[in-house]
């Protein structure tokens, strides 16, 4: 954004800033004048009231926008002492031969494959471990479908059943397998 557009953008908002407050201050000076004097002579009173607190805030905010905004004290750049040092200075001496520098076939490392054989047999009866995948615990599709038409066949919405004491029933469970 070039400084040209800058100004006009900030110009703009200080008027709108300015408008809306003596727009704000004239309806207040009407809203307590038109009681005490007649409707004509309030409203012009109120205009007249509202654009002296857009001059007022014009002018502040022209004035403040006229201070500088940067003061940066004046300096001099020091100059750079550049004083020759032999032994911060490299030279041919201090180059790598070519050879140095290329990897053969001998140096690279051969991949050895992950082997993941270390099978949990069986957990123990005090293990904290979750058993996701135990076949042992898992119910067969026969065993999952009794429980499926169970369950389905005893939803009656007319009667809602009291499901604590399957729920505590599970969660004993859930304590015992986890134990």
């Amino acid at each position: 954004m070039n400084a040209k557009l800058a100004g006009r953008i900030e110009t703009g908002v200080e008027v709108l800033a300015s408008a809306l407050l003596g727009g704000a201050v004239a309806y207040a000076a009407f809203a307590l004048l038109r009681n005490g004097l007649p409707q004509l002579q309030a409203a012009l009173l109120a205009s007249a009231i509202g654009a002296g607190a857009f001059l007022l805030s014009s002018l502040a905010l022209r004035h403040k926008a006229a201070a500088p905004r940067f003061r940066t004290p004046a300096f001099s750049p020091a100059e750079l002492e550049v004083s020759e040092f032999d032994e911060l200075v490299l030279g041919e001496e201090d180059r790598l031969a070519p050879d140095e520098l290329i990897l053969a076939d001998a140096d690279r490392l051969e991949p050895e494959p992950l082997e993941l054989d270390d099978v949990l047999a069986e957990l123990g009866p005090d293990a904290r471990v979750v058993r996701l995948f135990d076949r042992k615990a898992m119910p067969t599709p026969g065993q999952l479908q009794s429980r499926i038409d169970d369950h389905l066949g005893h939803r009656n919405a007319a009667t809602p059943q009291d499901a604590s004491q399957a729920l505590s029933e599970a969660l004993a469970e859930l304590r015992r397998s986890l134990r």
